[in-house]
């Protein structure tokens, strides 16, 4: 029988073993203490790469990227030198894996919040690195397509107008072939920032808890897509329904207004 998308297995032995701080904040956070950690591959001060200690998908290898070692940070607090470094840091790890011949591909992403499917509170991203897929990974170029709110240095941020779930995805879209320039890693950084502020302080008064970020590399281009995350349309789930939303206009308008009207 032919599947017409991947399957991976979760190891529930090793899923129950995994520390959880989101919904239990008191519980012992090993990103805390670097001074435990094991299997780092590359750091840049507090910014680690490491090997995912409960590696709970078969046949993959996964890495966390601890973004800082302050706890109750986020994305918004970063002071734009960290910001820049982290982005700069994590996309050329990122890029190193995928370009190494060794994956058919790599999942770049972050959680936030108790609905974004993190267990960590503690500021990082993922990497996982795919060996082998029955099938490319389900992304297609059209899901980065919306309404622009601004571009700067060549690099797009937008609205999605054909969301890859459903509701408002903030799409970042840097120049091909650039991820390198500082410049478009300094512009990147912010639209980043001003994303993550949004959903999470001003977007519905501030009452988002959750996010994704997810990189994606396609066709020779880098996209980058932060998703709010509520409880997950039954229509998408069920039937793989989109849900646009009618005030994307309105939206935008209240980012611009916020974030850009004194420029």
């Amino acid at each position: 029988m032919t599947i017409p998308y991947n399957i991976i297995d979760f190891d529930m032995q090793i899923g129950r073993q995994k520390p959880e701080t989101i919904r239990h904040p008191d519980n012992y956070c090993p990103f805390c203490h670097p001074e435990d950690l094991t299997d780092i591959i590359a750091a840049d001060g507090p910014i680690i790469l490491l090997r995912n200690k409960y590696n709970v998908l078969s046949g993959t290898k996964q890495y966390v990227l601890i973004e800082n070692d302050v706890c109750n940070s986020d994305i918004p607090t970063y002071s734009p030198s960290h910001m820049q470094r982290l982005l700069r840091f994590g996309l050329y790890h990122w890029q190193k894996m995928l370009t190494s011949g060794q994956y058919d591909d790599v999942a770049f992403f972050k959680n936030y919040g108790p609905l974004s499917g993190g267990t960590i509170r503690h500021p990082h991203m993922q990497i996982i690195a795919f060996p082998k897929l029955e099938t490319p990974l389900s992304i297609h170029i059209e899901e980065f397509t919306g309404e622009t709110i601004t571009r700067e240095n060549g690099v797009e941020f937008n609205i999605s107008t054909i969301p890859r779930i459903g509701f408002w995805e903030l799409n970042i879209i840097p120049p091909p072939g650039m991820i390198e320039d500082e410049l478009t890693i300094a512009t990147m950084s912010r639209f980043l920032q001003i994303g993550t502020h949004y959903l999470t302080h001003r977007f519905h008064n501030g009452r988002v808890e959750s996010y994704n970020i997810f990189f994606y590399h396609l066709q020779s281009q880098v996209y980058c897509k932060i998703m709010p995350r509520f409880a997950t349309p039954p229509l998408f789930v069920g039937y793989g329904v989109h849900v646009r939303p009618t005030n994307i206009s309105a939206t935008i308008a209240e980012i611009q207004r916020i974030y850009f009207a004194k420029e």
